[in-house]
């Protein structure tokens, strides 16, 4: 089969394509045929040999903890009606998954059928970036009296916080990072009412002026923050008193400048102070739900499977729009 490997940690250059013995399936597992393959930035962190959450993995390995596609063949213990079925899977918090292959072998316990009318590449943007969306929208608690502002607005987790925040009724000013992201940004809310959003580049001068205007007196009462560095602490600054800095990430590969008197809370959903994940199952669940209701239109950055560097550059260089997923 094809698969994706790294051989020497390093640049994305070191993902190459192989050819590679077919997995088979053992008791209580399934073999997937992929079709769609989650990219997280997590795996480029792994690929760089960097410490992490992770531990790095023995080499050469198949990176890749998210998979789409149907059941190719079952093991010994599962039901055979599965096969051809259509199924995501995420294959939990270890560092060589193997999701980054054309054949992925999976325990039963974690797939999830994919509803009818859901793509592959949807579905798995709901396992595991769909999944975290829920986790922190849960410790938002979003309602129409908030001002929200989204860092990464148009990132696999930014455009759904951007959703979700105006279906509730919020005000919500969404940083992007140019003027094309905004447009796709744009054509992911569909039918969503914008008339309360005010999307600005983060990269333009005088954005934090026109931020405070858009947010009105007082300031945003929720921020989003997924990136940290001086665009997170910038974002944070523009909290009022008794607001809530939910943060989620630093992609900047920098923690956001909390002062010791900061007149926000923070809400850590990783990382140091963060309660545990629990309900993952039933997470995923949900938020595969919500995508195939219509109510999260989730954006899609795809990259050819054999392009699996490609992938890891773009997303380093922060040129995607939504969940980066191989195809």
């Amino acid at each position: 089969m094809d698969a994706i490997r790294l051989h020497a940690f390093g640049p994305p250059e070191n993902l190459v394509l192989d050819e590679v013995p077919d997995p088979e399936p053992g008791v209580g597992q399934v073999l997937i045929a992929g079709r769609a393959h989650g990219v997280h930035l997590l795996d480029t962190t792994l690929r760089r040999g960097e410490p992490g959450p992770l531990p790095l993995p023995a080499l050469p390995t198949i990176p890749g903890r998210e998979v789409a596609g149907s059941v190719a063949a079952v093991g010994s213990g599962v039901d055979p009606a599965l096969v051809g079925r259509r199924v995501a899977a995420h294959l939990g918090a270890v560092p060589d998954g193997g999701g980054y292959a054309r054949l992925v072998v999976a325990p039963l316990e974690v797939l999830h059928p994919i509803p009818d009318g859901l793509s592959e590449a949807v579905a798995v943007a709901m396992i595991g970036t769909g999944r975290m969306a829920t986790i922190v929208l849960d410790a938002a608690r979003l309602g129409p009296e908030d001002r929200v502002v989204i860092t990464a607005a148009a990132g696999g987790l930014g455009n759904l916080f951007v959703q979700a925040a105006l279906r509730a009724d919020a005000r919500v000013v969404a940083l992007v990072g140019g003027r094309a992201k905004a447009d796709r940004l744009a054509g992911a809310l569909g039918d969503v009412d914008t008339a309360a959003l005010t999307v600005l580049d983060y990269r333009a001068d005088g954005w934090l002026d026109e931020a405070r205007t858009a947010l009105g007196d007082g300031g945003a009462t929720v921020a989003f923050d997924g990136v940290g560095g001086a665009s997170g602490t910038a974002a944070a600054s523009l909290l009022a008193s008794g607001g809530r800095l939910v943060g989620y990430g630093w992609a900047s590969g920098a923690a956001t400048d909390v002062p010791a008197d900061a007149p926000y809370t923070v809400v850590p959903i990783v990382g140091p102070g963060a309660k545990p994940i629990t309900d993952i199952h039933e997470r995923q669940q949900r938020a595969l739900a919500l995508a195939a209701a219509g109510t999260w239109r989730p954006l899609i950055h795809e990259v050819p499977f054999a392009e699996a560097a490609r992938a890891h550059r773009d997303l380093e260089s922060r040129a995607t729009t939504g969940k980066v997923v191989l195809v």
